[in-house]
């Protein structure tokens, strides 16, 4: 495919503006040929009517509809695969076989969605039958199920070129959900964004859907995206990034004249306990992993271990030792953008100024691009609880070191934590039972929950659950990866006294879509009566 630089809008190009911009090649600082321009106000306009009008069409098709559609757009994207992943290992510097992983993740979950609404009880349909008999007052007949919202906003991640990008998680449970995607693609890889934008445009087309079911607008910078998010007609919107992006875009989506749902996930510094017993026999396992763990991807993965607590005393002297010497041995990273390497080295700098904090190993570099080193820090629970700042996220190959002397002060600084996506544990069946009370603490705290293993990676599956309470999400009942991120983009609706005929699919009383319904409080995908026996 050819790259044009120009937004998607529907089935047509947009325009060559003035506001110009170019992806940078993180290894080598060089900047890429293709010019790249930002929507403009008519265009941002153009393409939220078009998604508004294709929505009263788009969220009425029938799952199985639906189901090709995301098969097709999956189809399309592993036919040009090869060159999506050559443009992208230029915009982000990402090895290759991380890329290729990317587009088997992104196929997955776009065929997972596949299932989930081909399958159609998602919906979740309950009826409840009417009781003409019933006294004082007669029961009516009372139905509902999940609908879609309307057109939908999703922002670009830095970090995910492909996984939380055009056709990521985000895309493919929105679309699922039956609502339009007007997607604002990310600067720092817009030909990665706009060769995806173009499979998934190509499927729209293939399947006889609504131009307005997708659109893609490029922005280089901010202006986009806030117009987007404020427009009338949006009715949803989900977001990857910095905490401070999300906390504005969150005001600017809950102070609209009609406030709408707004899913951020936003910095999370995922907090690993390593317990005595596990420590004592498996310190250098964990060291190794740990490390691993940290500088996987060049530290930027929104669930890198960034704070690890240690027991104090003899047994982590070979964990100490393993630790210092993977990082001193460490190999240059190169970030993603400029921004995030200014950001990671002024973090640095902020943590060797800190007189609680202690500089344990650190591998500086001076490659071109946007290179870095990793780095471990150290300090001690009582800092940890007087300095909440020490806690916040450095997005990069760093993670702090915090060393507890007892049980009580391990606990007291598990209580003081903020939300988190994700917590690690490190233990032995001895360790689990004397720390059962630190696995209630964190149950409260992050959404998903890691025995004797490592945060970095996460599974696309109906179980995972990939979100937390504030502020590693906006929404901490809801989840990004998974089939649950689905209903992120529904709300309920009800129907009471409705005839058969003028009833969805999944509600009508033969069940012509077979799915599971909850039919007066059971489970069954029989075909009813229309009134109770």
């Amino acid at each position: 495919m050819k790259l044009t630089g120009k937004s998607i809008i529907g089935f047509r190009e947009g325009a060559a503006g003035s506001e110009d911009f170019h992806a940078t090649n993180p290894k080598t600082g060089e900047r890429l040929p293709q010019d790249f321009f930002s929507a403009s106000p008519q265009e941002i306009d153009t393409a939220v009517n078009l998604a508004h009008e294709a929505f009263a069409i788009y969220s009425r098709i029938s799952g199985r509809e639906k189901a090709v559609f995301l098969r097709a757009i999956a189809t399309n994207i592993e036919a040009i695969a090869n060159e999506i992943i050559e443009l992208a290992e230029a915009e982000t510097a990402l090895p290759k076989a991380r890329l290729q992983g990317e587009v088997g993740r992104t196929c997955g979950q776009l065929r997972l969605f596949a299932q989930v609404v081909e399958e159609g009880s998602w919906t979740t349909p309950r009826i409840d039958r009417a009781d003409p008999d019933r006294k004082p007052a007669p029961k009516p007949d009372i139905r509902s199920m999940l609908r879609s919202l309307g057109p939908v906003v999703v922002f670009g991640a830095s970090n995910f070129p492909l996984a939380f990008s055009v056709a990521g998680g985000d895309t493919a449970s929105a679309l699922a959900a039956g609502n339009p995607v007007i997607f604002k693609a990310h600067p720092a890889h817009p030909g990665t964004s706009e060769l995806v934008g173009q499979a998934l445009r190509d499927a729209v087309r293939e399947c006889n859907l609504p131009k307005g079911v997708f659109s893609l607008l490029f922005d280089r910078g901010n202006e986009v995206g806030t117009a987007l998010l404020k427009h009338p007609l949006v009715k949803a919107a989900a977001f990857t990034g910095s905490r401070l992006a999300g906390k504005i875009l969150m005001g600017i989506a809950a102070g609209r004249p009609e406030p709408i749902p707004f899913y951020a996930e936003m910095s999370s510094v995922n907090p690993v306990f390593i317990l005595p017993e596990a420590l004592r026999h498996h310190a250098e396992t964990i060291a190794s992993g740990l490390h691993i763990s940290f500088t996987l991807g060049a530290g930027q993965f929104c669930t890198k271990p960034g704070m690890v607590f240690l027991p104090e005393g003899e047994d982590a002297s070979s964990f100490l030792t393993q630790l210092q010497k993977s990082v001193g041995g460490s190999s240059p990273f190169h970030l993603l953008t400029g921004a995030i390497q200014s950001s990671y080295r002024s973090g640095l700098v902020a943590r060797k100024a800190k007189k609680s904090l202690r500089l344990l190993a650190e591998n500086q570099h001076s490659d071109p691009g946007q290179s870095v080193g990793a780095a471990l820090f150290e300090t001690d629970a009582h800092s940890l609880l007087k300095d909440p700042e020490l806690a916040e996220e450095i997005f990069g190959p760093a993670t702090l070191l915090v060393r507890h002397s007892d049980r009580n002060e391990l606990l007291e600084a598990a209580r003081s934590l903020e939300g988190h996506l994700t917590a690690t544990i490190h233990g032995t069946e001895q360790d689990l039972d004397d720390f059962s009370d630190l696995i209630a603490i964190l149950e409260r705290k992050v959404g998903r929950l890691v025995l004797n293993g490592f945060p970095t990676g996460v599974e696309v599956s109906h179980a995972m659950v990939h979100g937390g309470p504030y502020p590693a999400t906006s929404d901490g009942r809801s989840t990004s990866v998974g089939s649950q991120a689905i209903f992120r983009f529904a709300r309920p609706v009800c129907y009471q006294g409705f005839p058969n005929a003028a009833l969805p699919e999944e509600l009508k009383d033969d069940n012509p879509s077979n799915v599971w319904r909850m039919v007066d409080g059971e489970m069954t995908r029989e075909p009813i009566s229309r009134t109770q026996k």
